[in-house]
């Protein structure tokens, strides 16, 4: 791989610090966007567990959506891509952004790294960051992450008396128990706490109008101004999910705040979500059973923070030494 040469507004080039024999900081990253926003999310958590790494001004990256790079499987490569930095990472996550990664890694250089188990396969790229429990093959560029990576929230104090209570709905993994979430959250609301709930695009119609009278702050996801749920979770002391919302469990547990799940019956004996939440319990990270709430046996956790080992891995297998260590 080439010497990196960072670069200043695409053009002014500035050497900076060697910190091994292929790469010099600040690195380049280019990342490829698929218009999907929960894909969006976990390559922009993967950054920031670079720049927590290395520090924020040591990242470049230079986003590019898919449906403007104007890649294709035999078309020729973008024009605008040549006004860049050479890239170090060439980043992508979700299937639309898997040749525009692969194309871009062969054209112009740098290591690919797919999030999410790829649609191609898995050796066509230098890195393949996937959810442990899509049990993908045991190969030398896969790197194991414990379900979706999740951004950092916001940097807020948890209020021990304020929690949330956030519904899924049905999925291909779970049948929606209608029963069950109604006890759970009869069960949860009365508890002493200062409640705030919310819904998804997959929660039954009228969940929320049935709990009106309840006290609780009830917020429609469409009401849901940018940025609300992260600050809702960072502001929480507790914090409850259906246990189909896997992605929603991880950003929870990126808060300071005592994270439950509630269960619903799964639609086949074998259920990699389930065995992932399990998991999750079995750690002693999250409840799965409503307790009687006390101030006295709260203490706030610290955050899963999985995108900073996630990156941590990624730059000790390419020899990038952290701030603090020497070049091998």
């Amino acid at each position: 791989m080439r010497p990196l040469t960072a670069v200043s507004g695409g053009r002014s080039q500035l050497r900076g610090r060697r910190l091994s024999g292929d790469f010099l900081l600040p690195l380049t990253i280019w990342r490829f966007l698929d218009g999907n926003r929960a894909h969006e999310k976990q390559s922009a958590a993967l950054l920031s567990g670079l720049r927590s790494c290395l520090g924020e001004a040591k990242v470049d990256c230079h986003d590019i959506p898919c449906s403007e790079a104007g890649f294709s499987l035999f078309g020729g490569v973008p024009a605008v891509l040549d006004t860049l930095p050479k890239p170090d990472f060439v980043v992508g996550a979700g299937h639309r952004s898997h040749w525009p990664v692969l194309r871009a890694r062969r054209h112009f250089g740098g290591r690919s790294v797919v999030i999410m188990k790829p649609s191609l396969p898995l050796h066509w790229f230098d890195f393949a960051i996937i959810p442990e429990h899509d049990r993908p093959q045991p190969l030398a560029n896969v790197i194991l992450t414990q379900g979706a990576l999740t951004e950092p929230l916001p940097a807020l104090d948890p209020d021990p008396c304020r929690g949330l209570l956030l519904f899924g709905g049905p999925s291909k993994h779970f049948h929606w128990d209608v029963q069950a979430v109604t006890t759970a959250t009869e069960q949860l609301l009365r508890q002493p706490l200062q409640w705030v709930v919310s819904d998804s695009r997959r929660t039954p119609e009228g969940t929320l109008t049935q709990l009106a009278d309840s006290g609780a702050e009830l917020w429609d996801w469409h009401r849901c101004p940018p940025g609300w749920l992260a600050e809702q979770m960072a502001r929480a002391g507790r914090i409850w999910v259906t246990g189909d919302s896997i992605s929603m469990v991880f950003e929870a547990l990126q808060s300071r705040a005592q994270v439950g799940i509630i269960p619903l019956p799964s639609r086949k004996p074998a259920n990699k979500v389930r065995g992932a939440v399990q998991r999750l319990v079995d750690q002693g990270l999250v409840w799965d059973r409503i307790g009687s709430f006390s101030r006295d046996n709260w203490q706030p956790r610290e955050p899963f923070n999985q995108q900073v080992s996630c990156a941590r891995a990624l730059l000790h297998r390419c020899g990038i030494p952290l701030p603090n260590q020497e070049p091998a």
